[in-house]
């Protein structure tokens, strides 16, 4: 870590910001390559903790360098590691909480950005956005407020972006472990000023996980990807023979292995299967609504989102 750096940090830790010039000179001192190590991210994460006014230039700078060295610096890029998964929760939950906007815009941009995270990172990502929707207040990165016992429209929009990640239970579909969730947010805030951003979020997402259709095995394991990896980079002539033979033997083989697009008709038929709510599903559902014994007006309104599909 650069002298520079330790003089920023010390005048930030006195009064509680860093100036836009300030974070102009940490990109050009602690980050001129790209790259973001071990310690710098220790030291820009404490200085984040110090910080009482988190300007935009600050955040920007702290969402991107450190969704970089969580995301994209170890082999293979795209996935988040056992190892970083859990020093990035120790981090956050020094307090417990999401505890600013920084925060919570770095884990939003940490599942945006990956191809896909370990599943104990996902679980508290869900428990985390609970709480930050239900507890939170302050701030949100694009100029929304988070509100302490409703679901306004900036929370609608985090949790939108949270459920839809490429790196969430199912990507850019809804999982059951997230439709729970919206379960739970819309028992706790019935009643509240919620947004109507909030409603149609619980209607969708709710309906997504019943009806969408997703690619199956559409993430796989950072460790599987490695393995790929060096299948892939490995040029020696036995790798060249072996594909070689594979294609003689069975030309239709590369379709099967690597993955082929499915026919159009296929694909509608998929499709429209799995608008169809099974009996597992059902099941679910049906408990959710029966729950205190009545159907409330978002229940009714997935009700009706369902029955026209």
């Amino acid at each position: 870590m650069s002298t520079q750096f330790d003089k920023i940090a010390e005048h930030a830790a006195a009064d509680g910001k860093v100036a836009a010039d300030e974070v102009l000179q940490l990109r050009r001192e602690c980050w001129p390559d790209g790259i973001i190590s071990k310690s710098e991210a220790e030291a820009i994460f404490s200085l984040n903790d110090k910080l009482a006014e988190r300007g935009p230039e600050w955040t920007d700078f702290f969402v991107e360098a450190l969704s970089v060295f969580t995301v994209m610096q170890l082999e293979p890029k795209g996935y988040v590691s056992d190892e970083n998964a859990e020093w990035l929760k120790g981090r956050i939950d020094h307090d417990g909480v999401l505890g600013s906007m920084a925060e919570c815009e770095l884990v939003m941009k940490i599942f945006e950005r990956a191809r896909n995270v370990p599943q104990s990172m996902k679980d508290w990502v869900i428990d985390r956005m609970e709480h930050a929707v239900l507890e939170g207040t302050g701030p949100t990165r694009d100029g929304g407020q988070l509100e302490k016992g409703n679901v306004n429209a900036a929370e609608a929009n985090l949790l939108r972006r949270a459920i839809f990640a490429p790196a969430s239970d199912r990507p850019g579909a809804v999982g059951r472990n997230e439709a729970d969730l919206l379960f739970r947010l819309k028992d706790a805030t019935l009643g509240a000023d919620n947004a109507p951003e909030w409603k149609q979020l619980f209607v969708q997402g709710v309906g997504n996980y019943l009806q969408g259709y997703h690619l199956p095995n559409a993430q796989i394991s950072r460790e599987r990807a490695a393995e790929l990896d060096i299948f892939m980079a490995d040029t020696s002539r036995s790798v060249g023979r072996f594909v070689g033979r594979m294609a003689k033997a069975s030309p239709n083989v590369f379709g099967q292995v690597f993955g082929k697009r499915e026919a159009a008709p296929a694909m509608e038929a998929r499709a429209l299967d799995a608008r169809r709510v099974d009996s597992a599903e059902q099941a679910w559902l049906d408990g959710k609504i029966h729950a205190d014994g009545q159907v409330d007006e978002y229940e009714q309104a997935l009700l009706d989102f369902l029955a026209e599909g």
